[in-house]
């Protein structure tokens, strides 16, 4: 008949997506990044020979991170998520080709690049997650999506020093590449772009000025960016202080990388954490977590570096508490935006990684020049204890 259309066999093959969809997208995501996660604080330290210039390396690129973290709105505006998201997966790749030059600007740069790759990929994941998942869904949804990383961030930094202790620089970056191409596409597969109704807002794109007094004014996204800016500075800390305690106590590159993947290895737990948040509540397994790591941190910064295996153990603990905000945190946030606000207030709410990379590195600049690695950790201990304290006594039980 001349009225019929035959459309490709394929196209409908793609199931709607839901949670397993952005678990996949996060899971080879997190290979991407994992594998490096421990290689970049240990290049860097080759590199400057001195643990006061890395911190200090840190806070310069992660402030640069927080300028475009903040122009993302106008960016997903202008260009749409897909595109962004592209963008972001390109970034992570030519990180590593960056990083494979060996150099102090090769390292800034790829560092700058792998920062605002993660921040892209972030801040669209998020929005398509909000659009295709039910508020009532959202804490099951995060749960799966952390556990499902659980392999990525378990063999990652592992894999990444071995690999870079035994081939080199250009096998180990170049992984990197490979797990980016197989991102970009396995997200073209499932053509979330595509879809007219998550497509960005005709609305004009508001002054990223005016969208941090907006974020700031509303008090239930203040208490849900604290929360993560909470948790996100403890695996700062957790994935560039631990595997420089292993090398500077002469434990060796490989001991930092198997305590940055053991303490990943932990993400399996995020499925238990989740079940456990719909059980008690939210609001009272949150501040139970911040309370659990801010003892194992102390206790963790008392050994410091006379005991480095024992506050490796400590910070392993600190880990276990720190995945439950992970599975739960990021609700108080989705469960409070609302819909019209979307990109600017979720641009905003990623600011959370950017400043964790910037504040703490900053903060402990200051302290190393006086203390021991130890007080790295009773610092950030002392600081999730209030993080606790602002979780219980404002987060709404009804979470």
């Amino acid at each position: 008949m001349v009225t019929q259309v035959r459309h490709p066999i394929w196209l409908p093959a793609v199931k709607p997506a839901g949670a397993r969809t952005f678990a996949t997208l996060y899971a080879l995501e997190s290979f991407a990044r994992a594998s490096i996660a421990s290689v970049v604080p240990i290049q860097a330290y080759e590199l400057l020979q001195n643990k006061q210039t890395v911190s200090l390396l840190y806070t310069l690129v992660a402030f640069i991170g927080l300028s475009a973290t903040l122009f993302m709105p106008m960016l997903i505006d202008r260009f749409s998520r897909r595109w962004i998201y592209t963008t972001g997966v390109a970034l992570l790749a030519v990180g590593s080709l960056l990083f494979m030059t060996h150099s102090l600007p090769g390292q800034m740069f790829g560092m700058l690049a792998r920062v605002m790759g993660a921040s892209a990929l972030a801040i669209t994941l998020n929005l398509y997650i909000m659009d295709h998942i039910r508020k009532t869904d959202i804490m099951q949804a995060e749960s799966l999506r952390m556990a499902t990383s659980m392999i990525a961030w378990t063999g990652g930094p592992t894999l990444g020093v071995f690999l870079y202790t035994r081939y080199g620089i250009f096998v180990t970056h170049g992984v990197v590449v490979a797990f980016a191409i197989a991102l970009l596409i396995t997200f073209w597969y499932f053509r979330l772009g595509d879809n007219a109704m998550i497509r960005p807002g005709k609305t004009r794109p508001a002054n990223p000025l005016r969208n941090i007094g907006r974020f700031v004014a509303q008090p239930r996204l203040r208490l849900a960016w604290v929360i993560a800016f909470g948790r996100s500075c403890f695996w700062t800390t957790f994935f560039v202080y631990g595997p420089i305690l292993m090398v500077v106590t002469g434990q060796g590159e490989l001991a930092g990388g198997l305590l940055v993947s053991a303490g990943n290895a932990l993400l399996f737990a995020a499925i238990y954490w989740g079940k456990a948040g719909r059980r008690f509540g939210a609001r009272n397994i949150m501040a139970f977590a911040f309370v659990g790591m801010s003892a194992a941190l102390l206790l963790a910064g008392l050994d410091g570096e006379r005991l480095p295996l024992v506050t490796g153990v400590f910070l392993l603990f600190g880990a276990l508490f720190a995945v439950a905000l992970d599975a739960l945190g990021s609700t108080a946030f989705m469960r409070a935006v609302r819909i019209h606000e979307r990109p600017q207030m979720t641009a905003v709410y990623r600011t959370y990684l950017d400043l964790s990379e910037l504040l703490p590195p900053l903060v402990y600049s200051v302290v190393l020049a006086f203390f021991g690695l130890g007080a790295v950790f009773v610092t950030l201990g002392a600081f999730t204890a209030i993080c606790g304290f602002i979780t219980w006594r404002y987060l709404p039980k009804s979470m």
